[in-house]
């Protein structure tokens, strides 16, 4: 029960953080003047995000009466996160498909322009750098209190105490939750029966985009 407690939580810390990432990455747009970004820029902004998201994950595995790591919750935060990194890259890989449909080209130039910017390697290179970044907070964990981490930690908690938003971002966790356990559930049933998940993602293509759907406003 613990652990499905501490994934709800997780779910309810994500969704709010995404909130919050869209309302910044919504200020940068309107500096930016609308301008689409180049591949390289946004990629920069992908992993300063991920670095921020990892950093508040591990504020909330932190024992805050003791200053320390809880090892539990931070392998199960880790194998989370990993699972929404790798949501993101199926989801960003849909949506290049579907905006990658042929037409005249008018509507070729309008969707080209619509597109998101994606590149499997550098979205590769994002996680793995991500990755090390939890590693580091784990075995470093001073380095993760920070003022902006700090303020990302003060701002999810506070929202998630207000009475309207925080019960909608709570829903949001829920469902969370439960993609999380059905996928869990289709991986364990994958190596006991032998068969590949493949032919079931392939039929519910909206299944894997629980993360994106649940946790990030584009």
């Amino acid at each position: 029960m613990d652990i499905l407690n501490f994934i709800f939580r997780l779910g309810v810390v994500l969704a709010i953080f995404g909130f919050l990432w869209w309302l910044i990455n919504l200020g940068l747009n309107v500096i930016r003047g609308g301008r689409k970004k180049m591949l390289t820029e946004a990629y920069i902004i992908k992993l300063v995000r991920y670095f921020f998201l990892v950093d508040v994950v591990i504020l909330f595995c932190l024992d805050q009466s003791q200053g320390q790591i809880d090892l539990n919750n931070t392998i199960i935060a880790g194998l989370v996160l990993l699972m929404y990194f790798i949501g993101k890259i199926q989801n960003a890989q849909l949506r290049q498909s579907i905006f990658s449909v042929q037409g005249n080209m008018g509507m070729q130039n309008i969707m080209n322009q619509m597109k998101p910017v994606f590149n499997v390697r550098y979205e590769a290179v994002v996680i793995v750098i991500s990755v090390l970044f939890f590693i580091g907070f784990i075995l470093y964990p001073n380095y993760a209190i920070n003022p902006i981490s700090n303020w990302f930690y003060e701002a999810i908690v506070d929202i998630e105490d207000t009475p309207v938003f925080g019960f909608i971002f709570k829903v949001i966790g829920f469902f969370f939750m439960v993609s999380i356990i059905m996928k869990v559930v289709q991986g364990f049933t994958a190596l006991i029966t032998g068969n590949s998940m493949n032919n079931n993602d392939n039929n519910q293509d909206d299944s894997n985009d629980d993360f994106d759907d649940y946790t990030e406003i584009k």
